[in-house]
């Protein structure tokens, strides 16, 4: 399977170099004939490279330990699931997994749009092949998944070895999260080509017009979902497995994933104003093709060994191949950006702060500085290593300076934008449409204080999240009202039939009280609180509303792992509540230590349990023990986003009257909003979502 394998990567390469160079002959001597030989040899690069997968499954799969990834990552006694995810677990078999998942998108983009976009698609062929070129060239002479085992003789010839076992996977990648967390990334990452290959294909074709939006869209709300999903998911390994009571740590890598998503969302909401108002073209063109350049960045800084992070694979020589690559895509698109600098104008100016166009414009200003903030403070010590040798560390304190007042003015706009339209609008009107939330963000900040939320960045994050969340509710609450005088429908179905009905503008909204969630969960922060010591059986530890009493100490003992475990006690109020057993746990194999944390979780605050180690004067263990307010409200409000995606995707149905004609078309809605029109909900009328 090694050799068809590694046959399958060379013709994978070969159908990508066809795709790319005929492709470009093609479209530039306009003979549809080699255009249509370069689409096919693209959409084949897909069950090619399925066939090399699969291979590398088998290998692993059959334990075949001569091959020197299998050896490196898998072992006899892995469970399956794991092996599995063994595929993208190391360097080689990743960059075979990103390989294959690019080859998805681009057989879905090609096979579903070969008789759709003429204009565009064989530029689009040809970009999606270059792409994929690059990354087959590294599959097949840079770091190949199907390399064999061997030793040099002493006479000069190699001979082949095989290991009666492997070193296994490593026991921090052996939990549920890092089965589904690793590919969500690069279906993000990958994702993200598509809509980058249309938008740089309209620019070098110079098709006039929004159509690479239109096209586009759904491919980045679902490239933009993946790519969400998997940071909450590796947001809840580190939590639940890496055993320091956080998160969040602002990790090189981390921050990595997490730039394109940042980015992405400022261009789902700048596309809101290009289509609708003709202005911010420039900005959305490069924030997709910043989202794109930011994905393969953070490959190089989770390949390249240039930062050092738990998420990081081994240093290699790969890095300079993506630093070149990333050169050349960013001199395409500026390129390309030059060409079509005059058809890039915008159709209209801002004609006043106080609209909606306004609000969108500041949010993705927002967001861009919050991108630029985030990657200096991520590549910093990557530049002062290079030109002065030293190595200088930009820690948590500074990412959260900078990110809390932006966190802050985004949960402002979330509050005001829903009551504000298209063109200028009353400041008397808006105040008036603004009083309930702020009312109702007044009283949760009170009662907040009054409770212990005395830190200030918290409470403001208390009353403006509280005061957003009212104002996004009061769309849902005086739609439905329309309709049930109308239709006399009951509230819950009133409300189901608002939200089908314009499925992008309440699926944003829906999104955007899952955001605020997340923001008020992240708030819990401030109030965080951690002890540790020294416990043997009836010690106590008492940590916020908790006692933790000690009752044993066993041994663990598997074919895999030997370790400590703790039973403790917990008592709250006098009263006891569980109990919770943190683990210590060492692998012979891999010689990693790993912890396994003990987590008691409520909406309110989760009691968190490290065996840290054993005190080396005593023998007993050291505990650590923290209380982490709000942790819940995080996974809460992943959980509400990816629902409102979901709802985002779906086609809107659009109510009709007797005569079968919709109540309110699109140019319609258009035409209202321009003319500020002052009802805040329009029943049968699109208006202008995140996701619109």
């Amino acid at each position: 399977m090694d050799i068809i394998g590694s046959v399958a990567l060379l013709v994978a390469l070969f159908a990508a170099g066809y795709a790319f160079f005929v492709g470009i002959v093609g479209i530039s001597s306009h003979r549809p004939l080699l255009t249509r030989a370069a689409r096919n040899a693209g959409i084949l690069i897909f069950p090619i490279i399925t066939l090399a997968v699969v291979s590398l499954v088998y290998l692993l799969f059959t334990n075949n330990f001569g091959m020197a990834y299998v050896a490196e990552h898998s072992s006899r006694h892995l469970p399956l699931v794991y092996k599995l995810a063994v595929l993208w677990a190391g360097q080689s078999g990743s960059l075979l997994f990103w390989s294959w998942l690019l080859s998805i998108f681009a057989f879905v983009a090609l096979a579903a749009n070969r008789k759709k976009h003429p204009e565009l698609m064989p530029t689009v062929g040809v970009i999606l092949a270059g792409v994929q070129l690059f990354f087959l060239l590294l599959n097949n002479f840079v770091d190949s998944p199907f390399r064999v085992l061997g030793l040099v003789g002493a006479g000069g010839p190699a001979r082949l070895i095989t290991l009666t076992n492997g070193q296994g996977l490593n026991p921090l990648l052996q939990y549920p999260e890092m089965v589904m967390h690793p590919p969500l990334l690069y279906l993000g990452y990958t994702g993200f080509t598509v809509p980058f290959a249309f938008a740089l294909a309209a620019m070098l074709r110079r098709v006039p017009g929004d159509q690479w939006i239109h096209i586009t869209r759904r491919w980045t709300i679902v490239a933009w979902s993946f790519l969400g999903i998997g940071i909450i998911l590796g947001a809840h390994w580190a939590y639940a497995v890496l055993g320091w009571g956080g998160y969040w740590g602002w990790d090189p890598v981390e921050n990595a994933s997490l730039l394109p998503w940042i980015t992405g969302t400022a261009f789902l909401h700048s596309i809101v104003i290009q289509e609708r108002r003709g202005m911010m073209k420039r900005w959305s063109l490069w924030l997709i093709f910043t989202t794109f350049l930011l994905s393969i960045l953070g490959t190089l800084l989770t390949r390249s060994g240039v930062v050092s992070s738990v998420h990081a694979f081994a240093k290699s020589s790969i890095g300079i191949w993506l630093v070149i690559f990333l050169a050349i895509l960013f001199g395409a698109c500026l390129w390309a950006f030059l060409i079509n600098r005059q058809e890039l104008r915008p159709r209209r100016t801002l004609d006043s702060l106080l609209s909606r166009e306004a609000s969108f414009l500041f949010g993705v200003l927002v967001l861009a500085a919050a991108t630029l903030a985030i990657l200096w403070g991520t590549l910093l010590p990557v530049f002062t290593e290079w030109i002065e040798g030293t190595k200088i560390t930009i820690g948590p304190p500074f990412f959260e300076k900078i990110v809390t007042p932006i966190a802050l003015l985004l949960l402002v706009l979330l509050g005001v934008t829903p009551f504000l339209h298209w063109g200028h609008n009353s400041l008397s009107q808006l105040t008036r449409d603004l009083v309930p939330s702020l009312a109702g963000g007044a009283v949760a900040g009170a009662v907040g204080y009054i409770f212990g939320f005395r830190q200030p960045e918290a409470l403001v994050c208390l009353i403006l999240a509280v005061f957003a969340a009212i104002t996004i509710i009061s769309q849902f609450v005086l739609g439905a009202r329309t309709l049930v005088t109308r239709s006399h429908a009951n509230p819950a179905t009133a409300v189901g039939t608002l939200a089908m009905r314009d499925t992008r503008r309440y699926g944003g909204y829906i999104a955007h009280i899952g955001l605020i969630l997340l923001f008020i969960g992240i708030s819990g922060q401030a109030f965080n609180r951690d002890t540790q010591r020294t416990m043997k059986p009836g010690s106590q530890l008492t940590i916020g509303p908790y006692t933790l009493v000690a009752q044993d100490f066993d041994q663990i003992q598997t074919s895999r792992y030997q370790g400590v475990r703790a039973h403790i006690e917990v008592f709250q109020n006098g009263r006891s509540v569980l109990m919770l057993s943190p683990e210590r746990l060492f692998y012979p194999s891999s010689q990693v230590t790993e912890t396994r944390v003990a987590i008691y979780s409520s909406m309110v605050r989760d009691l968190y349990v490290v065996y840290q180690n054993n005190d080396p004067a005593t023998g007993y263990p050291v505990i650590h023990a923290y209380v982490n307010p709000l942790v819940h409200w995080i996974w809460l409000g992943g959980l509400v986003i990816v629902l409102g995606t979901l709802l985002a995707l779906f086609p809107s149905r659009t109510p009709t009257n007797g005569n079968g004609q919709s109540h309110g078309s699109h140019e319609e809605a258009k035409a209202s909003d321009d003319a500020k029109a002052p009802q805040p909900v329009l029943i049968g009328q699109r208006r202008a979502s995140l996701f619109e």
